[in-house]
């Protein structure tokens, strides 16, 4: 495949815009999936150069708020390990059964975090107390959503920060930074598949990668800064953003 430099110039500083207002709220993928699209690459190439790139984005955002102790390692590695698991089998699973029954999750899913973000007041400040201890959420709800991201994948960051302002009483923006462990964890589940099978247009993704690396470690030092309401506001505009393309695309 051969590409301009100027079409990579103009996909490096998309993965850089993706991967700030990914580590912020999720929903990278609505910008370097069609923009991968429109450059020309296959669609199945496009899915898995966009988990490279997107992969490497969701990993500096993790390793940036582990070393500056806005998530605990202790704390992260189980939670991680789940969710590789979970996206893992989502992943596998996808290949051997019919994906067009099941496509329905996907606007459901989005439709839901958008709605409550939009419509539950005070939806960014968590609960009283926990809903859900650590271990049960660990071993169910994880999984469960990484074997979302596995099979599908759109909004998976926002129903991760969505479930830890919910079910475990997270601030919005600590529930959005263990998203970003998580949600690296699911990736790189997912990207294995995907390199497995050979889906991968490794030069494209090498140049997105330096984007997503400087667009995610720019937004980990003002995730912690950004008023909730204000990443509330970027969730509910990335996930209805999210559901529309969808909705166009399935068309």
């Amino acid at each position: 495949m051969d590409l301009t430099w100027q079409t990579l110039a103009v996909l490096a500083l998309v993965a850089l815009i993706a991967g700030f207002l990914d580590t912020l709220a999720g929903g990278g993928g609505l910008l370097t999936l069609p923009a991968l699209l429109l450059a020309g690459v296959p669609p199945l190439q496009a899915l898995g150069t966009n988990k490279l790139q997107g992969s490497f984005g969701t990993g500096m955002a993790t390793w940036q708020v582990i070393r500056r102790r806005r998530v605990r390692w202790d704390d992260a590695r189980w939670p991680m390990l789940w969710a590789f698991l979970g996206s893992l089998a989502g992943a596998v699973a996808i290949q051997f059964v019919d994906p067009e029954p099941l496509r329905v999750l996907v606007p459901v899913v989005l439709a839901a975090i958008a709605a409550y973000f939009a419509f539950v007041p005070k939806a960014h400040e968590p609960p009283d107390r926990e809903r859900l201890s650590a271990a049960p959420y660990e071993a169910t709800v994880v999984p469960a959503i990484g074997a979302y991201d596995g099979a599908f994948g759109p909004g998976t960051g926002s129903l991760f920060a969505l479930s830890g302002v919910t079910l475990r009483a997270y601030p919005l923006p600590r529930a959005t930074a263990v998203a970003k462990t998580l949600n690296f964890a699911t990736n790189v589940a997912a990207l294995a598949v995907f390199a497995v099978a050979g889906q991968m247009v490794w030069a494209v993704g090498a140049v997105m990668i330096g984007g997503q690396l400087l667009g995610a470690y720019a937004a980990s030092h003002v995730l912690f800064k950004v008023p909730p309401v204000v990443l509330r506001v970027l969730i509910v505009v990335m996930s209805v953003g999210m559901l529309v393309r969808y909705l166009v695309g399935s068309q």
